[in-house]
């Protein structure tokens, strides 16, 4: 049994674990947050660092951490956590062979006229495209609520919440920026963790 619960002027699915009280009112009712999964690659650590590296001299940029920084597959969104375990099946059947992966360019999303995020973008890579498809199809039967929008390949290197004058300088900057290439022989299933302060993520199984 599921209900929505209004926190913070958004409505996160949540799951009723232990006994329903009863119409007289009767019983208590826990609740706790449903998963929001996310599927990912994880980059080396010397590319970690590499972007790191470009992480200074934009105000109001809240740089993400080294455990943060990922390449998303699909988003899953929030799943039943009886659930997770088809999750974890369905991705064990996603079949591929290594390849390279080049970390390219920088760029934007905006929301509503106002950049909202900066990224490090990825080389055109077909396999890469390809691993998308067959990870977005293995999970879509268990999450009917997963995003369709274009796949855009990039590792978010900073969010924010309000506007920066610094974004187009550097973005100028960074604009040919290039990593050696790295090789893709796993990726992960994530949850995110949404508290107080930066985002968590916690790896919930590697594939294969």
């Amino acid at each position: 049994m599921f209900t929505l619960v209004k926190h913070r002027h958004r409505h996160i699915a949540q799951e009723v674990i232990a006994p329903v009280a009863p119409r007289s009112g009767a019983g208590l009712c826990y609740l706790r947050p449903m998963p929001r999964l996310f599927v990912a690659i994880r980059p080396p650590e010397p590319v970690i660092d590499a972007l790191i590296d470009t992480m200074e001299a934009v105000e109001n940029a809240r740089w993400q951490d080294e455990e943060q920084l990922h390449i998303t597959l699909a988003f899953l969104g929030d799943i039943a956590e009886r659930d997770v375990g088809d999750v974890v099946s369905a991705l064990s059947q996603v079949e591929f062979l290594p390849f390279p992966v080049t970390i390219a360019g920088t760029g934007h999303f905006e929301r509503k006229g106002l950049t909202h995020s900066i990224w490090a973008g990825i080389e055109e890579q077909p396999a890469l495209a390809a691993l998308h498809k067959r990870v977005a199809s293995a999970c879509r039967p268990l999450a009917p609520d997963m995003p369709t929008r274009k796949f855009t390949p990039h590792l978010t290197l900073a969010r924010f919440s309000r506007h920066s004058a610094d974004i187009p300088a550097w973005l100028a900057q960074h604009s040919r920026l290039r990593l050696e290439p790295f090789t893709v022989e796993r990726f992960a299933l994530f949850e995110s963790h949404l508290a107080h302060g930066p985002a968590r993520y916690e790896v919930i199984e590697e594939f294969p």
